[in-house]
């Protein structure tokens, strides 16, 4: 199954303020191990940044974590919702790569990972959420570890969008 990764909002000003998101650091390390193995395969990378108040375009805390590992060949994608398809190019983008299926990693997994998830399964795309390399920050309701885990669990549940959506760790996520 041809694939693309999809790496959401790992933004300065997501990322660098205190306090970080859950397991910041280690989200990034994983998510660079992830778009290396990508990348050796021949597999798209596409980092997706949000735009709103205190992420506005090209300013610092729109700008990828300093500690990312972009390439040159990586697409950038511009977004202004939390669904990383809606008014952007990203399903025109992945139908013209023959994309079928999407590996989602990167920030906030209650909101932009999530709501990227499922409009990428109504739109057909077969998806793995990566389970270790996506994150949030606490909330009063939840833990940020919590909210982690509730996601990595209720979304590959979800069986009515008619494709498979599977949580796999960096480790288990092959190209």
């Amino acid at each position: 199954m041809k694939s693309a990764v999809l790496v959401v909002d790992v933004q300065k000003g997501c990322f660098d303020p205190s306090p970080h998101p859950y397991q910041a650091d280690l989200v990034v390390e994983r998510i660079n191990e992830l778009t290396a193995k990508a990348r050796q395969s021949g597999v798209p990378v596409v980092f997706v940044q949000h735009e709103e108040s205190g992420l506005e375009f090209n300013s610092d805390n729109w700008k990828l974590v300093s500690a990312l590992d972009v390439a040159e060949n990586d697409v950038r994608l511009r977004k202004t919702a939390s669904d990383s398809f809606l008014r952007t190019n990203l399903d025109a983008l992945l139908t013209s790569w023959g994309i079928e299926q999407v590996i989602v990693c990167g920030y906030a997994t209650e909101f932009c990972v999530d709501s990227t998830i499922r409009c990428a399964a109504a739109n057909g795309y077969a998806v793995v959420i990566v389970s270790d390399a996506h994150t949030t920050h606490d909330k009063p309701h939840a833990s940020a570890q919590q909210i982690r885990l509730h996601h990595n669990v209720t979304l590959p549940s979800i069986d009515s969008y008619g494709v498979k959506i599977k949580a796999l760790a960096t480790s288990e996520i092959n190209f």
